[in-house]
């Protein structure tokens, strides 16, 4: 009888632990990092071009034919150095009639002052009545006559001898001729230019810099860059202007540094790419590629607050390596996802943070 009461408490007691108890609610885990300002800073590499720091193109302004070609292709030139002479032969003929003219307007203009002067010291002499006044005002009129026709001769003379040192080519600076398009005989004009002459001492780099760099401040005026004639060597540059506008079609600014070129070891021409160091001149934010989310109408971050989720609204401004630069309403000591999706909805709860 005591044996079989034991055994009915020991089934009663199997009985009430196959009961099941309430499930412990499992919540899922989300990595987070905690926001942090840091000054931003960027190096980037971009397509550039070397220009000649002067280039110009070297015209006939009057028609003529080419009587001496005095350089050649390749040859460096001096400032002033005459460079080609033109032979045009009605108007060395208009500035010899133009001299011969002066000549004769100066003779004319002399003799009649002289004729003045000793009309005027007659009439001032104590014998009254030597001089007619009408004779003496006559004199004096043909002498002013006659002076305005010499300054006018000889403005005319100076126009002639200016038109006649056109027929002189020269160089309008140190450089190199970069082109010859004329041989002697040749009948050149106005139209068409002669020599093309380049400084290339200093060369001109220019680089389109992308809009959204611009307001970062380069970290160095000077910077380096290379060319592929020299894959092996890289040179300097010093950034002296900006073109302080962003061109509407390719949204960049123009960028413009200065090369020592004294060696002439760098052809102007030449394609270069170029490195750029920028900083933000204020500090900001940087988030793993990650922590952004893109949908259709936004780009926003998912920050926890109080335990629960909030989508803030971004922009994005550099990329570097640890991530993207993101402006919005955000501020340092906010808690984000590593991983933002539009998956987990403004306002949910329920899930672990890790850091």
């Amino acid at each position: 009888m005591r044996f079989a009461l034991a055994s009915l408490l020991v089934l009663l007691a199997a009985c009430s632990n196959t009961e099941k108890t309430p499930a412990t609610e499992v919540k899922d885990t989300v990595p987070v990092f905690i926001l942090r300002q840091d000054t931003v800073k960027k190096t980037v590499e971009l397509p550039s071009e070397l220009l000649p720091y002067e280039n110009a193109l070297l015209f006939a302004k009057v028609q003529g034919f080419v009587r001496t070609m005095k350089v050649d292709l390749g040859d460096r030139v001096k400032k002033g150095q005459t460079l080609a002479i033109i032979e045009a032969p009605e108007i060395n003929s208009r500035f010899a009639e133009s001299e011969a003219a002066l000549q004769s307007a100066k003779a004319r203009w002399t003799s009649s002052k002289d004729n003045y002067e000793r009309l005027l010291r007659a009439s001032q002499a104590k014998t009254p009545g030597i001089v007619a006044p009408v004779d003496l005002e006559r004199s004096h009129n043909q002498m002013l006559a006659d002076s305005s026709t010499y300054i006018a001769t000889s403005k005319q003379s100076q126009a002639y001898k200016e038109v006649s040192g056109y027929l002189y080519i020269t160089a309008p600076f140190d450089g190199v001729i970069t082109a010859r398009n004329a041989d002697p005989g040749a009948l050149v004009g106005p139209n068409a230019a002669l020599l093309t002459v380049q400084n290339n001492n200093i060369l001109r780099l220019r680089a389109a810099v992308p809009e959204i760099y611009t307001a970062a401040a380069s970290i160095a005026n000077e910077t380096d860059f290379r060319i592929d004639a020299y894959p092996t060597q890289r040179f300097k540059a010093v950034l002296t202007r900006r073109s302080s506008t962003i061109d509407p079609n390719t949204r960049t600014e123009l960028w413009e540094f200065e090369v020592n070129n004294k060696d002439h070891q760098l052809k102007a021409g030449s394609f270069a790419y170029i490195k750029i160091g920028l900083q933000r001149g204020s500090a900001s934010f940087v988030v793993p590629f990650t922590a952004i989310a893109t949908t259709q109408e936004r780009k926003f971050v998912v920050r926890v607050k109080n335990g629960a989720v909030e989508w803030v609204d971004v922009r994005q401004g550099m990329t570097v390596d640890a991530g993207i630069e993101v402006f919005g309403n955000i501020q340092a000591g906010d808690t984000l996802l590593r991983k933002a999706s539009d998956e987990r909805k403004p306002g949910s709860t329920g899930f672990w943070i890790i850091k």
